[in-house]
């Protein structure tokens, strides 16, 4: 059994699928009814519409069904009296045999319980394998609180595990020093920067176009100093949910960025042929933009160098935190909460609102150390 990424040459009705996951049996034939669920799940909910959220979609199911298949399953099966069932097992050996984190097996059994509600509406079964619960939840109140019937109580699928609700984790200004004077390749600590600095996911940072960098210095209607606004476009890069939105970038780091480009990615694209040109500003030493893992290993070589937990992830984090203390500080004119959502590209506020439970939840005294350390780490580059 084999996953594989369909490539440009997949068109349906005159749109492309490139990126859609494909489960392929050893004879060649579709792992069906996989196949098709993730077809209608994929093409006709108008939320999924991003190849990224179509990758985890197909790695998620492909995992479920490779194991079903190395230990001789049969997941339509119901389970016997008192015994666990398939979906079950699937999760013990997620969790006891991987030692995947219960966040991570949860994100994964939500789509296998999906994908078995499909199926029983489809007709493949009988029965779901797995039982509904009512447990008790302690979410945070959120902006709709007052029109909340819930009560503090939930329906969950029993196969699902227990799990916290998982903290923010964001560096700390010294943190940040640290991993910047560690990293000794000038095109990972600019990537770095410019993550921290922006807000940019892992994959937008990678395939960051080349054509949105300029000498701010050419520009009269731009001083020292300012934030520079860019508008990001799903036709120039890697977007999810292939959603436009602008970030703001400092005037030196632009400068940075300008003068990388003109030097060191000039040398390394230089490596390729000229008929293979890159779109994107950052390239590795070979001239080939940066691909889907690359920047695991990078972050794991950081990790052992500084000695602390620092994912992609968390400089995004880093960001949202930082600029809804800074806004909040300064007075900003606007609603700084709606700032930060349109800047990192949440569909809602309530999403960018775990950064203001945060800001609020931490000591003041924590709150006001943190904002002078970014300040004295980022003197002169923020408007």
């Amino acid at each position: 059994m084999r996953l594989v990424l369909a490539d440009h040459h997949c068109v349906v009705q005159g749109r492309s699928f490139a990126g859609f996951p494909l489960l392929i049996n050893d004879d060649g034939t579709a792992v069906e009814p996989a196949q098709t669920f993730l077809w209608d799940v994929l093409t006709t909910t108008g939320r999924v519409q991003s190849p990224l959220t179509w990758t985890k979609y197909g790695r998620d199911l492909y995992d479920f069904f490779a194991f079903i298949s190395a230990n001789g399953l049969d997941w339509r099966a119901p389970p016997a009296l008192s015994m666990p069932s398939v979906v079950d097992w699937y999760r013990d050996w997620s969790k006891g045999e991987l030692g995947l984190d219960s966040n991570t097996v949860n994100s994964r059994l939500r789509l296998i319980v999906r994908f078995y509600q499909w199926a029983l509406g489809h007709g493949h079964i009988e029965a779901l394998p797995f039982r509904y619960l009512c447990v008790s939840t302690s979410r945070a109140p959120g902006l709709l609180a007052h029109v909340d019937i819930s009560e503090g109580r939930a329906v969950t699928p029993s196969a699902l595990l227990p799990q916290k609700r998982a903290s923010i984790k964001f560096l700390t200004a010294e943190q940040v020093a640290v991993c910047m004077r560690a990293l000794n390749n000038e095109t990972h600590k600019l990537m770095f920067e410019l993550m921290v600095r922006s807000g940019l996911r892992q994959v937008e940072c990678r395939t960051f176009p080349l054509k949105y960098v300029f000498n701010p210095s050419r520009r009269r209607d731009l001083t020292p100093g300012r934030m520079i606004r860019i508008s990001l476009s799903p036709t120039d890069m890697k977007l999810k949910y292939n959603k436009p939105r602008d970030i703001d970038v400092p005037y030196r780091l632009m400068d940075d960025l300008w003068w990388y480009a003109a030097r060191h990615r000039q040398k390394r694209e230089r490596v390729l042929n000229a008929s293979h040109r890159q779109s994107s500003l950052f390239l590795t030493e070979s001239g080939q933009q940066y691909g889907d893992t690359s920047f695991t290993d990078i972050f794991a070589a950081l990790e052992r160098r500084v000695g602390f937990r620092v994912r992609p992830h968390m400089l995004r984090h880093t960001f949202g935190t930082y600029t809804l203390m800074r806004l909040r500080k300064m007075g900003f004119a606007g609603e700084p909460l709606l700032y930060v959502r349109d800047r990192m590209g949440h569909s809602s506020v309530t999403t960018t609102s775990v950064y203001l439970h945060l800001v609020n939840q931490l000591d003041a005294q924590l709150v006001l150390q943190h904002e002078e350390e970014l300040d004295a780490l980022f003197s002169g580059q923020v408007a």
